[in-house]
C-alpha cells in the first residue's frame, strides 16, 4: 500500500475524541527535520490524519537521566539543536510551541512512584522538535517533554506507559521517539540492512502486534541480538513507554518500516 493510501485509510479510522492515539515515531537523522523525504512526508501526512490534542508528552531517546524522571514544566521550552556536523541551516531551525507548565506539574505527581522531578531547563531536543515540525509545523500545541532514566531496565519504562495512560482521556497525544534498531557504530551509507537489523526489527514488530510486551521488556529473552540492535538502549526506551500506554482495545497500525543507513530502523506505530 502506497503511503498515500495508507494514510487515508489511517485517517478514515482515526476518530476525533478526547482519547487520543499513542505514537511512536523512529526519527532517524536531525536531516529528516529540514529535508524532503518519505519520512518527513509521512510525519506530515500523519500530522493530518490524527486528532487534534490539547497537548503533546514527548518521550525521547535524547533527554536522558540517572536515578530521577524529569518532567519539563517550562512555559516557553527552548529548541535545542543537540548535534554535531550537520548544516548550518538545522542549527536555524526553531520550535517556538508553548509549554504546559500545569499539566506537566500533573504528570510529576502522577510518577512519584518513579522518582519524578519538575525541571526548567530543558525543553525541546531534536528527537521532539523534529518530528514535531512535520506533524504540527504552526507550532501551536502545547508540548512538554518526559525523562527517559538509565538507571532503570527495561520494564521500568514499559510501567511508566501504563501510569501515564489516563492521559489518554484528557487530550493528551502521548509521542515516543527513537529508533527500534539504532546502532550508529555499524551505519554504512547506502548500504544494504544487516540481517540482525531486519531480523531484530521483525521480532519487535511480530511481538508488538501480539501485544506480548513483556517479551520486548525481557533483556534476557533478547539476548545478544538486542545487544547488537542496540548498543546503548536510550532510542530503544521510549518505544517501550509507548508500548505501555496502550490497552487491548487499541487498534495497531505500523508506518515507515524500513532499515536506513543499514543499521537503524525508521519503524514506526500508532495504536488507537
Amino acid at each position: 500500500m502506497s503511503l498515500a493510501a495508507s494514510m487515508q485509510d489511517l485517517k478514515s479510522r482515526l476518530k476525533a475524541s478526547d482519547r487520543m492515539p499513542v505514537v511512536f515515531l523512529g526519527h532517524g537523522s536531525p536531516m529528516n527535520a529540514i529535508e524532503d523525504n518519505a519520512y518527513s512526508r509521512s510525519w506530515t501526512e500523519l500530522g493530518k490524519a490524527l486528532p487534534r490534542p490539547q497537548a503533546i508528552l514527548v518521550v525521547s531517546a535524547h533527554w536522558m537521566t540517572r536515578g530521577t524522571t524529569l518532567v519539563d514544566v517550562s512555559a516557553v521550552p527552548r529548541t535545542i539543536h543537540d548535534f554535531y556536523g550537520f548544516p548550518p541551516e538545522l542549527y536555524a531551525e526553531q520550535y517556538p510551541a508553548p509549554g504546559a507548565p500545569e499539566l506537566a506539574r500533573e504528570v510529576v505527581s502522577l510518577l512519584a512512584s518513579h522518582h519524578a522531578e519538575a525541571d526548567d531547563t530543558w525543553g525541546l531536543d531534536h528527537g521532539a522538535w523534529s518530528v514535531l515540525t512535520k506533524l504540527y509545523p504552526e507550532a501551536n500545541v502545547p508540548v512538554f517533554q518526559l525523562s527517559i532514566d538509565m538507571s532503570k531496565d527495561l520494564d521500568w519504562h514499559l510501567q511508566i506507559g501504563k501510569d501515564l495512560a489516563e492521559l489518554r482521556g484528557k487530550g493528551v497525544l502521548i509521542l515516543g521517539s527513537g529508533n527500534v534498531v539504532h546502532n550508529l557504530r555499524t551505519m554504512r551509507w547506502g548500504g544494504k540492512p544487516y540481517d540482525w537489523a531486519v531480523e531484530f526489527d521483525s521480532f519487535f514488530a511480530e511481538r508488538l502486534a501480539a501485544r506480548d510486551f513483556a517479551a520486548l521488556a525481557d533483556r534476557q529473552r533478547l539476548g545478544s541480538l538486542f545487544a547488537m540492535a542496540q548498543p546503548t538502549p536510550d532510542h530503544y526506551l521510549p518505544a517501550l513507554t509507548a508500548a505501555g500506554v496502550t490497552d487491548e482495545k487499541d487498534q495497531l497500525t505500523f508506518m515507515n518500516n524500513s532499515i536506513d543507513i543499514a543499521s537503524v530502523s525508521m519503524r514506526s506505530f500508532i495504536f488507537h
